[in-house]
C-alpha cells in the first residue's frame, strides 16, 4: 500500500467530520481542484482506507438515553449460539470478541435504566451459553476525530 500524504489525511479528516459533503464543497474547503479531490477519494476507497460512507445516528434524539457496555463470559462450545442470539436483541449495537476477562463486549442502548436492566437480565442473561455478565453504564463519552498529520507519520 502506498504512502498516505498530507492531502489524503486532509480529505480523510474532512470526510470523517461530514461524509455527506459534496466533492465541490470539499475541494473549495481544502483549496484543491475538484477533479484531484474526486480521484483521491476514489483511490482511498480502492485502497481500503475508506471502508464506507455512513451516518452517525443520534440515539438520544430517538429516546435511547442509556448506553452500556456489557462484558460476557460464555461457554466456548456455545459461542455461535451466543453471538447469533445477541444479534436478535434489537438494542444490541455492537459485539466485539476480545481478550481478557470477558469473551465478548456488547454495546447496547436503552430508553431507561429499567429497560437496560430488563434487557440484560431477561434477554442477554437467558441466552444459552452466557455464564456471567458485567455491565458498565456510560456516563459521558468523549470521542476523538481522525488522526492528525503528525500522528500518521
Amino acid at each position: 500500500m502506498g504512502r498516505i500524504d498530507d492531502l489524503d489525511l486532509k480529505i480523510l479528516s474532512e470526510l470523517s467530520k461530514d461524509a455527506s459533503i459534496s466533492v465541490p464543497r470539499l475541494s473549495k474547503k481544502i483549496n484543491i481542484n475538484s477533479s484531484v479531490v474526486y480521484s483521491r477519494i476514489k483511490r482511498l476507497v480502492k485502497r481500503g482506507l475508506i471502508k464506507k460512507f455512513t451516518i452517525i445516528i443520534n440515539d438520544e434524539a430517538l429516546g435511547f438515553n442509556v448506553k452500556a457496555l456489557t462484558g460476557i463470559t460464555m461457554d466456548s462450545k456455545l459461542r455461535d449460539n451466543v453471538l447469533t442470539e445477541l444479534f436478535k436483541i434489537p438494542e444490541v449495537r455492537e459485539v466485539a470478541e476480545v481478550t481478557g476477562r470477558f469473551d465478548v463486549l456488547v454495546t447496547m442502548t436503552a430508553r431507561s435504566l429499567d429497560e437496560m436492566h430488563q434487557i440484560i437480565s431477561e434477554k442477554v442473561g437467558r441466552i444459552e451459553g452466557v455464564q456471567k455478565t458485567e455491565t458498565f453504564i456510560e456516563m459521558r463519552k468523549t470521542s476523538r476525530e481522525i488522526i492528525s498529520n503528525s500522528e500518521a507519520k
